[in-house]
């Protein structure tokens, strides 16, 4: 443990539909914060591809993991992907990243899509510097759904208690229209 959270629900999810049967789960983290347990559990491993955009390690939390050139290793190398952006980004550089991770999650054949879904990636969250408004999560959400997989939303991070529902509504409708 060595972030927000006690128990890792993209990780027990993505093994347990490893444990029905599914053979490659992808795991799409947008939460403003690097996946630092989950690229953990699965750096190692090549059954789940893990994707995830977050601010640059060298300015945010955690600090030490999240860069560009941690791929994976052993059976895991080239099954882990970091988008570290920095302070400031808005849509355009955000959604640049998004393309890429889907990109990799098309690239890897997942049967299923996990979306660790953090909100705080909103311009007046009060703990991270990314710019997106809430209208630019329905377009999150559209983006995600044109992977055309089944995908699960795990709800993670979102300071900005106001306007939390707002954008984590605005993803799903996003995804739910673009289907």
């Amino acid at each position: 443990m060595g972030g927000y959270c006690y128990l890792n629900n993209a990780a027990i999810a993505a093994q347990a539909f490893l444990d029905q049967g599914h053979k490659k789960v992808a795991i799409l983290d947008v939460d403003y914060h690097h996946g630092n347990g989950t690229q953990s559990i699965f750096y190692e491993r090549s059954d789940v591809l893990f994707t995830s955009i977050h601010g640059h390690p060298e300015a945010e939390f955690p600090f030490f993991l999240g860069y560009e050139d941690e791929l994976g290793e052993g059976a895991g190398e080239g099954f882990n992907f970091n988008y570290p952006l920095p302070a400031g980004s808005g849509w355009d550089t955000w959604s640049a990243a998004l393309d890429q991770a889907c990109q990799e999650i098309e690239n890897y054949g997942a049967d299923i899509v996990i979306v660790s879904l953090g909100v705080d990636t909103f311009k007046d969250d009060p703990i991270s510097q990314f710019k997106l408004d809430s209208p630019d999560y329905l377009a999150m959400g559209e983006r995600i759904a044109r992977l055309g997989k089944p995908t699960l939303f795990v709800m993670e991070g979102g300071y900005a208690v106001e306007e939390i529902g707002i954008n984590a509504v605005n993803v799903l409708e996003g995804f739910e229209s673009a289907q």
